[in-house]
C-alpha cells in the first residue's frame, strides 16, 4: 500500500510540472493559459475520468500526446480562410457548402427555388401593372360587369398546384436525406446548449468533453486573459476551444440543452438543429474538406444569445485520432467502430449518472449531465470564463 501511495504521489507531481515556456517572439497574453493551469494538450489539462498510469522509479510516465491542432506555443495551427466557413462582407449568397446535403440544398435553392420565385414575382408585377393601366377609370368610363371567367379561374388554380408538385419532388427527397439516421461507423458528437456557451461530449471516445467560450477582444479582457487574434477567427465567432471532427466520416450530431432552447447551426454544413431541454435531437452529416467552419446559436435564448459561437475544425481521420488521444480519450477497436454505438446519451437533469453515462464519475471531473452543473470542460487552458463557460460575462 505504501508503494502504491508513493507512486500516486509521484504521478501527481508529474502533473504539477510548470507550464511550457512561450516561444520567444510570440504574444504571450494571446496564447498563455491562465495562472496555475497546465499547458495545452497535457494530460492534466484534459482529464477524462480515467486514471492515468502511475509513474514509478522503474517505469516513468509515458509522454503526453501532442495536440495536433496547436503549435508549440499553444496557438492554433489552422487559420480561417476567406469565403470559407464564415460570412463574407458585401456578398449576397448562401455560404459555400462542404457536405453532400449542403451542396444539394444550395443547388435546389439557386437552380429551382430562386427562378420560380423570380418568375412568379415578375408575373404578378406584370398583371398588377396591366390591370392598373388597362382598367383605369379614364380608359373604362363604363366598367365591365363580368364577375367570372372559367378559363382564368382554372388556370390560376391549376398552375400553383402544378408548380408546388414539381417543387415537392426534390424537396421531399432532400428533407428525407437530411434526417436519415447516421450509419453505425459514425462519430457521435453531443452538443449541449447552455446560457450562454456550448459544451460537447464524445461518448464513444472515453468521455472526452470540451467547453467552448467565445473569445473576447483584447480591450475587453483583463491582463493575463486570452483574447481573440486573427488566427482564432472572426470577431464574435472565434472560440477558445474548437470542436475537432474528422473529414469523410459520417458525424452523428445529438443536441440537447440544460436551461432553455438553443440551436446548433453551421451554415457551411447546412445544419441547424434545435437543442431542447429534456430532449435529444439527432441528425447526421459528412464533412467533405478539411477547414475551419463557424456558426452560432440560431434560437433566441436570452440576453447573450449573440455570443454563443461555434467553431468546427475539420481534419483528416489520423489527425482526429491523435487529437482524441491528446485529450486523454481512447480510440474504439475496429469491431467497436463498425458496430452501433453502445454509449448511453443521458439527458441533462438526470438524477443519477451511472457507470454507463458519458459523464465521468471521478471526483475531480464534475458530472456534465447534471442539472446543477454548468457543463464544465476537460480543457481548462484559457482564462476566458474558466471551465464552466462564460460566467464572467
Amino acid at each position: 500500500m505504501l508503494v502504491i501511495a508513493a507512486a500516486a504521489a509521484l504521478a501527481g507531481g508529474v502533473h504539477a510540472a510548470a507550464p511550457k515556456a512561450v516561444t520567444p517572439g510570440t504574444t504571450e497574453v494571446a496564447t498563455a493559459p491562465q495562472a496555475g493551469a497546465p499547458p495545452p494538450g497535457s494530460a492534466a489539462a484534459n482529464p477524462t475520468g480515467q486514471a492515468a498510469p502511475a509513474a514509478t522509479a522503474d517505469a516513468p510516465a509515458p509522454a503526453a500526446v501532442q495536440d495536433p491542432t496547436l503549435n508549440a506555443d499553444g496557438s492554433p495551427r489552422m487559420i480561417a480562410a476567406a469565403d470559407i466557413g464564415q460570412p463574407t462582407d458585401r456578398k449576397i449568397d448562401l455560404q459555400q457548402q462542404f457536405t453532400p446535403n449542403g451542396r444539394e440544398a444550395k443547388a435546389f435553392h439557386n437552380n429551382i427555388l430562386m427562378p420560380v420565385v423570380v418568375a412568379i414575382s415578375l408575373l404578378v408585377l406584370f398583371l398588377l401593372a396591366y390591370v392598373a393601366i388597362r382598367f383605369r377609370e379614364k380608359a373604362n368610363p363604363v366598367p365591365s360587369k363580368t364577375s367570372h371567367n372559367t378559363t382564368i379561374e382554372i388556370i390560376w388554380t391549376a398552375a400553383p398546384v402544378l408548380i408546388l408538385a414539381l417543387i415537392a419532388v426534390p424537396s421531399i427527397g432532400l428533407l428525407a436525406r437530411q434526417f436519415k439516421p447516421a450509419p453505425d461507423n459514425a462519430v457521435t458528437l453531443k452538443a449541449i446548449g447552455n446560457q450562454w456557451f456550448w459544451s460537447y461530449e464524445y461518448p464513444d471516445y472515453g468521455g472526452v468533453s470540451v467547453t467552448a467560450n467565445m473569445l473576447k477582444e483584447k480591450n475587453e479582457v483583463a491582463a493575463g486573459q486570452r483574447f481573440r487574434t486573427d488566427a482564432d477567427g472572426p470577431r464574435l465567432l472565434a472560440v477558445d476551444n474548437r470542436i475537432v471532427l474528422p473529414v469523410g466520416v459520417p458525424i452523428r450530431l445529438i443536441t440537447t440543452a440544460t436551461d432553455v432552447i438553443h440551436s446548433w447551426a453551421i451554415p457551411a454544413f447546412w445544419i441547424k438543429l434545435d437543442a431542447v431541454p429534456g430532449r435529444l435531437n439527432e441528425t447526421s452529416f459528412t464533412i467533405e474538406k478539411p477547414g475551419l467552419y463557424f456558426g452560432q446559436c440560431s434560437e433566441l435564448c436570452g440576453a447573450r444569445h449573440a455570443y454563443m459561437p461555434i467553431a468546427v475544425e475539420a481534419v483528416p481521420v489520423a489527425q482526429f485520432n491523435q487529437w482524441i488521444r491528446a485529450k486523454g480519450g481512447t480510440l474504439p477497436s475496429a469491431a467497436e467502430a463498425a458496430a452501433p454505438s453502445s454509449a448511453v446519451i443521458p439527458q441533462p437533469g438526470a438524477d443519477v449518472a451511472d457507470a454507463t453515462s458519458n459523464a465521468s464519475n471521478a471526483a475531480d471531473v464534475p458530472v456534465v449531465n447534471a442539472t446543477e452543473a454548468a457543463s464544465p470542460s476537460t480543457q481548462r487552458t484559457t482564462g476566458n470564463g474558466g471551465g464552466v463557460g462564460n460566467v464572467d460575462q
